[in-house]
């Protein structure tokens, strides 16, 4: 193995980048963004979601009749934010700036005029939209809401190095209390595009690229996509894409304490009747402990602990993407995380399939068994 990819053995990929493949990042950005700020959804029932967000793990920041804002632990803006409507969908993510001048450089550059946000929520917007579609609105200066108590991880006996004596461990049977908003998975039928407009528009750099099995010289089919903060760590994603028949969000995750938080609070909501869409194992690509689960609207959401930490001198890894590369252990990914089990959710990404194939997109016969071979992996 060559020095140029020594950089990546044993951190995320044993594989970097061949000549002429796609740098991951932009070379000279709008702005570079902090975080997600929160995401926003529109469902019918806000009563039925507050009950799933609790059971969850997230607190109440503030319901009207027309809008629930749900918080973890940590300081900031809260995590989620739900309006009330007639179907459910996903509105769109919302990153954070980190400072004013930003938003100000994001809107000449884009010539889109910055607008005050709502004042329950503080602060000013620049409202984008993605080559696919996606609503994503970029923010500077909401309002900053204080931390609540923390559910404390656990101290642990590892191996003969005792720390623990005269102490047991008796994790409570609770909601896994959500500490903050870590990221938003969303699909595309225009991936190449979407990935770039990111990179450019908001800074944002590939952790890891995933290709089909043997399609790598078409090109990466999914990214892992951090913030850049410099020399200060982020999360592995902030952000991931994946190309497919239709537009869609994926799944959203948060983060919670440690294992025991996580498993506990997935019996709880197990014990009130929530279904696990997959769970519990840890991941390659970001190294997360994952549980992941529906809300009564159908929308997945994971619960995560002991994510990966980027700085920015981390280059893009790269690996064939499949069913079985998802998780370092765990039960085999089900057909629920995957979209392929029996339901409405499946049957309405057949038909995105049969329109994506009649339409000029990224996503053709080629790629669609691309898709099958990682689905049946």
């Amino acid at each position: 193995m060559s020095g140029h990819h020594d950089v990546h053995t044993g951190l995320h990929s044993e594989r970097g980048a061949l000549a002429g493949e796609h740098p991951g990042r932009a070379r000279n950005p709008v702005v570079k963004v902090l975080d997600l700020a929160w995401l926003e959804f529109q469902k019918p029932d806000l009563e039925r979601a507050e009950t799933f967000a609790h059971a969850f793990g997230f607190t109440t920041a503030a319901r009207t009749a027309d809008e629930l804002q749900l918080r973890g632990t940590d300081p900031g803006a809260p995590c989620v934010l739900i309006r009330r409507g007639a179907g459910s969908r996903f509105i769109g993510p919302a990153f954070r700036t980190a400072d004013h001048a930003d938003l100000l450089r994001l809107a000449e550059a884009t010539g889109i005029g910055p607008t005050p946000l709502p004042a329950a929520v503080g602060g000013a917007t620049v409202d984008l939209t993605d080559p696919s579609g996606l609503r994503v609105r970029v923010v500077a200066d909401p309002h900053e809401l204080p931390a609540l108590p923390a559910q404390q991880p656990h101290i642990f006996n590892v191996g003969h190095e005792v720390v623990r004596a005269n102490a047991m461990q008796r994790p409570p049977r609770e909601p896994a209390r959500v500490q903050r908003l870590g990221h938003v998975v969303v699909q595309t039928t225009k991936y190449r595009e979407t990935l770039d407009w990111y990179l450019q528009n908001l800074g944002m750099i590939v952790s890891d690229f995933l290709f089909y099995p043997r399609q790598r010289q078409r090109g990466p089919a999914m990214s892992f996509i951090r913030c850049d903060r410099g020399s200060t760590p982020a999360d592995h994603h902030t952000l991931a894409l994946t190309l497919g028949p239709s537009n869609r969000y994926v799944h959203s995750a948060y983060q919670v304490a440690d294992l025991d938080a996580l498993a506990a609070g997935g019996e709880y909501l197990l014990d009130h009747g929530y279904r696990r869409s997959w769970g519990i194992g840890r991941h390659i690509q970001g190294s997360q402990i994952f549980d992941y689960w529906r809300d009564p609207d159908g929308f997945m959401v994971e619960h995560f602990s002991d994510g990966d930490m980027f700085d920015c001198t981390l280059e893009p890894g790269w690996a064939p993407m499949s069913a079985s590369g998802l998780a370092q252990w765990g039960p085999p990914a089900t057909k629920d995380f995957l979209g392929i089990a029996p339901g409405r959710e499946s049957l309405h990404e057949l038909r995105a399939i049969v329109d994506a194939l009649r339409e000029d997109n990224e996503f053709d016969l080629r790629r669609l068994r691309g898709l099958l071979k990682v689905a049946s992996s």
